[in-house]
Order: C-alpha cells, then sequence, then structure tokens
C-alpha cells in the first residue's frame, strides 16, 4: 500500500546549501559531461525524501554512474517523472517524491526551478534555497552557486516544480503474521 508523506524541505534546502559549492564523494560528478545541476538537485530531494523509485528506465534513482535512472541526471527526464509527464505517467504514482509545476509566486524552499531558451530547449536545473523578499534564491552546481537571485540568470523561460510530497511503500501485512503466531517464530 503506498501512502504519502511530506517532503522535508528543511533537510532539502540544509542539504543544498551544504553541497552547492563542492561535491559530496557519494555520487558521481557530471560537470563536463552533460552538467551536474539536475544529479545535485536530485539529491537534495533526496535529503527531503529519503525515497527513491527504483523502477528500471522510468523511475528516479541513483546507484552510480553506470546505475542510474535518466530522471537523476536529465533535465527533461526529472520534469517527465515528477510530474508524470508523458511515458512516466505510472511511475508519478508510485513510489517517490512527486511534484506539479506551478506559478513562481507559489513556489517554496526546496522546490525546483528550471530554465530554458526561447525554443523551449530546457537546459538547467536549481533549488530553491531562499528569499530576500520577493527575490527568489537558488543553489545550483554546474555554474555553482549559492543563495544565488534568480534575476542574474539569463534564460528566456522558466518552470516552478513544487514537491508535493513522497509516495512510499507501506506493508501493513508485515505485522499481520508476528500478531497471528503470538510472536513465536
Amino acid at each position: 500500500m503506498l501512502i504519502t508523506k511530506d517532503y522535508n524541505r528543511e533537510r532539502a534546502v540544509e542539504y543544498a546549501k551544504a553541497w552547492a559549492m563542492s561535491r559530496n564523494p557519494l555520487f558521481a560528478d557530471f560537470t563536463g559531461i552533460g552538467g551536474n545541476c539536475t544529479n545535485f538537485v536530485s539529491q537534495s530531494i533526496l535529503a527531503g525524501s529519503c525515497t527513491m523509485n527504483y523502477t528500471p528506465n522510468f523511475g528516479w534513482y541513483y546507484i552510480s554512474l553506470e546505475e542510474r535512472a535518466p530522471a537523476w541526471s536529465s533535465v527533461e527526464y526529472f520534469y517527465d517523472f515528477m510530474t508524470g509527464k508523458e511515458r512516466f505517467a505510472e511511475q508519478n504514482g508510485g513510489i517517490g517524491p512527486f511534484a506539479t509545476e506551478v506559478p513562481r509566486e507559489s513556489a517554496e524552499l526546496g522546490d525546483v526551478v528550471q530554465y530554458a531558451t526561447a525554443e523551449g530547449d530546457w537546459y538547467h536545473t536549481v533549488i530553491i534555497t531562499g528569499f530576500d523578499g520577493e527575490e527568489i534564491l537558488v543553489s545550483a552546481q554546474s555554474d555553482d552557486a549559492l543563495d544565488r537571485p534568480i534575476s542574474s540568470y539569463n534564460f528566456a523561460q522558466a518552470r516552478f516544480l513544487h514537491i508535493e510530497g513522497v509516495r512510499v511503500e507501506l506493508s501493513d501485512d508485515s505485522c499481520f503474521e508476528i500478531l497471528l503466531r503470538g510472536g513465536n517464530e
């Protein structure tokens, strides 16, 4: 049975601020081979969710450089998984964090921003780590940034992903056999 738990925004932001200017050795660094931005944001979302979806190809997980889902490190696939777009629709109802695209004014700490060219090529993912009045502050890797004002980026389009929660597997059957046996093996 799947239940939804809260996404821990504070942990996601704490992680992002701790690692924005360096690399966590638990994860490969994609800088120079496509960019590390979505990998970094995925790590931050993981810190706030502690849940991965290990579905081959269409999940959201990282085991190693060779064993990871496309959604872990690709701007477009990340969006598709988190929002349940296109081929990821089935997985968005499954285990892991999930998001909805919202207007800028609805974005919160720990939410995600993605940037695109005028032609609609989505190329960069950052995480919201603060606010300075009306200004959104983000942290990122590839072009490492800690609490950088969103207005300092040069982009044609932006989309804001509000992390709604995290679906986790709850096996309510695990206690049944133990109770039935009276705790005896």
